[in-house]
């Protein structure tokens, strides 16, 4: 099983959850989250003073799924979070010893 982690811009969240649902993953996990990259911020102004925001906005968007449908949702959440632009994000990837389904005590890949 991959746990697959995806930093996106907020405004593509409903792309790329409408994009994974259409392939067929049914639960992930959100969190509302601040970074930057190469990004770097960029500079406002709020009441006649300049400021610095260096950590911008984002989603991390977490799923685990079976090591067989990996790259299908790797390549989903690439294609529906592109923009093209910096600040796009990144996804990571990491391996998933063992998953529980709390409630019934399913384990593996029945509890995905």
């Amino acid at each position: 099983m991959k746990k697959i982690e995806a930093i996106i811009k907020p405004f593509k969240l409903d792309e790329v959850k409408e994009a994974l649902q259409g392939i067929g993953i049914q639960g992930m996990t959100l969190s509302e989250v601040k970074g930057f990259g190469r990004q770097k911020g960029h500079t406002e102004l709020y009441r006649g003073a300049e400021y610095k925001v260096d950590f911008l906005p984002k989603i991390q968007l977490e799923v685990v799924v079976s090591d067989a449908d990996a790259p299908k949702v790797l390549e989903t959440i690439q294609k529906a979070a592109s923009t093209g632009k910096i600040g796009d994000g990144k996804i990571f990837v990491s391996s998933v010893e063992e998953v529980i389904r709390i409630r019934t005590g399913e384990t593996g890949s029945n509890a995905i």
